[in-house]
């Protein structure tokens, strides 16, 4: 009754000015500002995101909150296309946890599954926001297992976690995604794909000698990975990691004022044996610190910015309209703080 009761809202909401008058955690539907909250035992208006997602208002042009309170929430998660400028608001990124466990060459009932479909939480809807959550393939080392998969625009995370082994983080699509204040965490290739992607402080930890990116740009963007301030750091056994091999012949990916420990090779990239790569590759830092910035010894293909080259790598240039080949509808600028 009041899944039932919240749709109609939903549909009475351009008409009808309410407010919510239950006390927190009565259980009570909240209809404050358009929030959805989710609890695991029941006091919420759903007890999965799932479920939340799909009561959430379709194509809706303002912003629809969904509160998750504290718990362990296995699911295999969609937020649809047609459910757009979602915000799911976490109360705390140690306290809530959206985690399961497929993975590629998995078998459910008649299906294999691969890279694609081993996702945890996919995300097609643009103008999507999580804050405060975790998000985790619980596989193990398994192979490609993805925990967040991107095919939208304009998608941003806010001190969130992105927890995994292989292909952690998927930026799909070819929209534009923002993270701040994030940690990313994987062993091989465990930030991949093909958005425009900026990540803000955030914190990537290598679980294994191997690679962090493998971008696959598509020819013709001005951007691809762009990481600003951010800390690269490995568990203690690891001791030889790339910042990148390229996907796609015409991978762009650049550190601007990061610190890199030890782990982080003097060679800094790899062609994953691909020499004619090296001709269109774009690999480059600017400002590098920490063990790791030996940057003398890098690849002679990669480049170190000159400081007129690094002002322009701003987030308001690299989330402009015109910054693909194909260019987006209008400009974006996240929040950022």
């Amino acid at each position: 009754m009041r899944r039932l009761l919240y749709r109609l809202l939903i549909v009475l909401a351009p008409v009808v000015c309410c407010a919510g008058t239950s006390a927190p955690g009565s259980g009570a539907l909240s209809i404050r500002s358009g929030e959805i909250v989710v609890a695991k035992d029941g006091s919420g208006d759903f007890s999965t995101v799932q479920e939340a997602l799909a009561a959430a208002p379709v194509d809706g042009a303002e912003r629809t909150v969904i509160l998750v309170r504290d718990g362990v929430y296995r699911e295999k998660v969609v937020c649809p296309a047609n459910r757009t400028n979602i915000t799911l608001k976490g109360v705390g990124r140690d306290r809530v946890v959206i985690t399961y466990d497929d993975y590629a060459r998995r078998i459910v009932g008649a299906e294999t599954l691969t890279t694609y479909t081993s996702y945890t939480f996919w995300i097609r809807a643009d103008g999507f926001r999580a804050e405060n959550i975790t998000f985790q393939n619980s596989a193990g080392r398994v192979g490609q297992a993805v925990a967040v998969m991107v095919d939208a625009d304009r998608v941003e995370f806010v001190n969130c976690l992105l927890r995994g082994n292989q292909d952690t983080f998927y930026t799909k699509g070819t929209g534009r995604c923002y993270l701040r204040e994030c940690e990313i965490e994987g062993t091989t290739d465990f930030i991949f794909g093909s958005s425009i992607a900026v990540f803000d402080r955030c914190s990537i930890l290598s679980l294994k000698d191997s690679y962090i990116t493998a971008a696959s740009t598509p020819a013709g963007n001005k951007f691809g990975y762009v990481f600003f301030n951010c800390r690269l750091t490995a568990s203690d056994s690891v001791t030889r990691v790339y910042l990148g091999r390229p996907w796609r012949s015409h991978a762009r990916t650049v550190f601007v004022n990061c610190w890199l420990d030890g782990h982080i090779l003097p060679e800094g990239w790899h062609n994953w044996s691909k020499p004619d790569a090296e001709e269109t590759v774009f690999y480059a830092e600017h400002g590098s610190s920490g063990p790791g910035a030996n940057v003398t010894g890098r690849v002679r293909w990669s480049r170190q910015l000159e400081p007129s080259e690094a002002g322009q790598y701003t987030v308001e240039n690299i989330f402009r309209a015109d910054s693909r080949s194909a260019p987006f509808s209008s400009d974006w600028m996240p929040e950022v703080r």
